[in-house]
């Protein structure tokens, strides 16, 4: 089982009560990392600088054998700023890098992506139209999950951001999009989005609701999960997501479902390891079975 991500990977420094660290992080990356961890041979494709921040990704990334196809960066490394809401939300501020990020796919890309049992997207560019044009063109006829993952700090507008991931998304085996994503991009409807990306041609779509657990919805039907519980408090639960997609994205390099009770396995599996992860700090895929692990990873190399 081979998979290709491509999207973002940057630094995570976080400000809390208990002071100012740093994690190695981005959608993309955890999503690359988690595929990995699940024991599928993994290549990220994204932009990293040529600076101390770029180090510690590359260094992280080797440390848990996810290959890296790297995009310059002339701006030096991506780097979010992440602080919390009164009501306890995590609110991020980008530097200059990671509003600019960009992504070129040479050879060895394209030969990544040509072999790869499934391409995942995830907080890619989307709302820059030369930035899709390119993906669209090195995707080719690629198995492809992707998850729109927007940023207010990262967008330039909504409104083309909408055409790129449609764009996407109406090629793609699956879709996965959350409550947030629903109201950031559209009216708020999940059930409805879900509704309008089938509609538009793709394959499956996995929608995620917080409290209210997951919905996946396919030619073969309409598969609910709630929450998975698991002993232990939630710690975290910016992870989740990315945790969610890399087990989809796992279960999809292996071959499509071919019934319900298929179906229904990938989507419970999806959520117990997305439970597993939000009971440590940072967005480190953990499963159920390695809860019991070291932290090595959690805090970059």
């Amino acid at each position: 089982m081979t998979a290709v991500v491509i999207g973002d990977a940057l630094i995570d420094e976080i400000r809390d009560a208990s002071g100012v660290r740093e994690l190695v992080g981005g959608a993309a990356l955890n999503v690359a990392v988690g595929l990995r961890r699940l024991d599928v041979e993994t290549t990220l494709i994204a932009m990293v600088g040529d600076d101390e921040a770029g180090e510690h990704i590359r260094q992280y990334l080797r440390d848990h054998g996810v290959r890296l196809i790297e995009s310059p960066s002339p701006r030096g490394s991506s780097r979010a700023v992440v602080t919390w809401s009164p009501a306890g939300e995590p609110q991020y501020a980008f530097n200059e890098a990671a509003r600019g990020r960009s992504i070129r796919y040479d050879e060895a890309a394209r030969e990544a992506i040509a072999a790869a049992d499934v391409v995942a997207i995830s907080c890619f560019p989307l709302d820059r139209p030369d930035e899709v044009d390119a993906l669209v063109d090195a995707l080719a006829d690629a198995r492809v999950a992707v998850d729109p993952n927007p940023r207010t700090g990262m967008m330039s507008d909504v409104a083309e951001f909408v055409r790129g991931f449609e764009r996407v998304a109406a090629r793609a085996s699956l879709v996965k999009v959350g409550a947030d994503d629903a109201t950031l991009l559209y009216d708020g409807d999940l059930e409805a989005l879900r509704a309008r990306l089938r509609g538009l041609g793709a394959d499956a779509v996995l929608a995620t609701a917080g409290a209210e657990g997951a919905v996946l919805e396919s030619d073969a039907g309409v598969f609910r999960a709630p929450i998975a519980s698991l002993p232990g408090p939630m710690v975290d639960t910016v992870g989740a997501g990315d945790a969610t997609l890399a087990a989809v994205a796992a279960g999809l390099s292996q071959s499509l479902p071919r019934s319900d009770a298929e179906w229904q396995q990938l989507l419970d599996r999806a959520m117990l390891i997305a439970a597993a992860t939000c009971r440590a700090e940072g967005g480190l895929l953990r499963t159920p079975e390695s809860l019991h692990e070291g932290e090595r990873g959690v805090f970059g190399s």
